[in-house]
C-alpha cells in the first residue's frame, strides 16, 4: 500500500531537534514501515554493527567516515528513546538529562571541591562514586566481578573480568605463579 508523501521537515538551527523530528515522523503512522517495525530488541544488533563501524573508522583516522558513522551511532539511541517514549517509558530527554547529571556528579574534581592525582585518580573516583550510588562502599563484600555485563563478546569480557580480578590481587607476571597459586589454595 503506497501512501501520498509528506515533504521532510524544514531544517532548523536545532540539528538535534531536526533529527528528532525525522525519526519521530518515521516512526508514525503514514512513516516507514521498516522503522515502525523496530523495537528495542530488534535494534541490538544494528547498535553493535554500528559501534564496531565507529571503531574502524577511527582506527583507520578517517575523520569523514568518523563523522558519518557516529551519525549512524547516534541514531540508535535517537530510536530507542522515541520507542520508549511512544509507551511512555522515557524520552530523549529524560537521557540526555539522566547523563548530565552522572557526569556531573561522578566529576567532582571539575565540578565540585574534590582533587585527583591523574587518570588514575580519576578512574579510582569514579568507581568510588559508582559504588555509593549503587548503594554500596568500597568496603561491602560484593562480588567482586559485580558489574561486569553478560552481554559483552566473550574476549571483552574476559578482558573487563581480569582487570577487577587484577584489583584484587589475582594478577601475577607469569603462568607458573597463576598454577603455584590456584594449586595451593584447591590443596586447603
Amino acid at each position: 500500500m503506497s501512501t501520498v508523501p509528506t515533504p521532510a521537515p524544514a531544517p532548523t538551527d536545532d540539528a538535534l531537534a531536526d533529527l528528532r523530528a525525522v525519526v519521530h515522523r518515521l516512526r508514525a503512522p503514514g512513516g516507514c514501515p521498516w522503522d515502525q517495525e523496530q523495537t528495542h530488541e530488534s535494534l541490538i544488533p544494528h547498535l553493535i554493527e554500528e559501534a564496531y563501524e565507529v571503531a574502524e573508522a577511527i582506527r583507520n583516522g578517517d575523520m569523514a567516515h568518523l563523522r558519518e558513522e557516529l551519525g549512524d551511532l547516534l541514531l540508535q539511541p535517537v530510536l530507542h528513546a522515541e520507542i520508549a517514549s511512544e509507551t511512555g517509558v522515557f524520552d530523549l530527554d529524560s537521557i540526555a538529562r539522566e547523563l548530565t547529571e552522572k557526569l556531573i556528579r561522578r566529576h567532582p574534581h571539575v565540578f565540585g571541591d574534590t582533587t585527583v592525582d591523574g587518570s588514575a585518580g580519576v578512574l579510582k573516583q569514579w568507581d568510588e562514586i559508582k559504588k555509593q550510588e549503587k548503594g554500596g562502599s568500597s568496603s561491602d563484600r560484593k562480588p567482586h566481578l559485580h558489574g561486569v555485563s553478560h552481554g559483552l563478546p566473550a574476549l571483552m569480557r574476559a578482558q573487563k573480568i581480569q582487570k577487577k580480578a587484577a584489583k584484587v590481587g589475582f594478577d601475577w607476571p607469569d603462568l607458573d605463579q597463576v598454577v603455584a597459586r590456584c594449586t595451593r589454595r584447591f590443596r586447603k
